[in-house]
């Protein structure tokens, strides 16, 4: 992006059926990582395989076999939620009826059925959320890409999501998800790629990395943080 190089020799692999945590300091590629997979950034070189298939060379495929939520969200403020999965459901080939009984049983564990007939104008932001995650499940994807999911929504419904996506993994379905929330990442990954200055430092499952330490200690040792310097906020006090 300019002078500004996002992503460089990033080698991630993904275990089919796996919770993948996509971690990294603020500006280290995560974000930029997540598109170019998706086929939204396109890579100066190297190679991305999505369900073995090239995504340069037909994106279409490899859309098709996956669910996206990424962050800012992308959705129709102008509709209703119904109307917003609906839609999303006709573009994947799904008809009206599979739409609307899988709609009605995600909204339904999402808590959103009350307020899925408003315009999405009206939703704060985990309603949004959980919106989104609606759409990226609808059409049963192999692989769900998420980009700070639980961000902004309440312990309730980020348990309800967790379930969801436990539920998917079990029928075979494979996870990437990026935060910045370590905690989210103990909670929901069993594996991990951490990406500094857009190159992957440190990946595997996640109890091999963490080395029995949190995952937080470990990340901060991996990047290779300081300490801060309280003398220089001493004003604060």
């Amino acid at each position: 992006f300019g002078t500004t190089t996002a992503i460089a020799g990033l080698t991630l692999a993904v275990p089919q059926g796996s919770c993948y945590g996509v971690v990294g300091p603020n500006g280290s590629g995560n974000s930029t990582t997540m598109r170019a997979v998706c086929g939204l950034v396109r890579p100066d070189a190297g190679l991305i395989e999505v369900c073995g298939i090239d995504v340069a060379h037909d994106v279409s495929a490899t859309r098709r076999s996956m669910g996206v939520m990424l962050d800012p969200l992308q959705l129709f403020d102008r509709l209703t939620a119904w109307e917003f999965v609906e839609t999303i459901g006709a573009l994947r080939g799904l008809d009206t009826d599979t739409s609307r009984s899988r709609a009605t049983d995600l909204f339904n564990v999402l808590d959103l059925v009350d307020d899925a007939a408003r315009p999405i104008a009206g939703y704060s932001h985990g309603m949004r959320k959980k919106t989104a995650l609606a759409a990226a499940l609808l059409a049963r994807p192999r692989v769900l890409m998420l980009d700070e999911p639980f961000e902004g929504v309440d312990p309730v419904s980020t348990r309800a999501m967790r379930r969801m996506l436990d539920r998917f993994r079990e029928g075979g379905g494979t996870v990437v998800l990026s935060t910045h929330v370590m905690d989210i990442v103990e909670r929901v990954c069993d594996h991990v790629g951490v990406i500094h200055r857009g190159r992957l430092v440190a990946s595997g499952p996640i109890d091999e990395l963490r080395d029995g330490r949190r995952l937080e200690d470990a990340f901060i040792d991996v990047v290779g943080a300081s300490e801060p310097d309280d003398a220089a906020l001493g004003w604060l006090s």
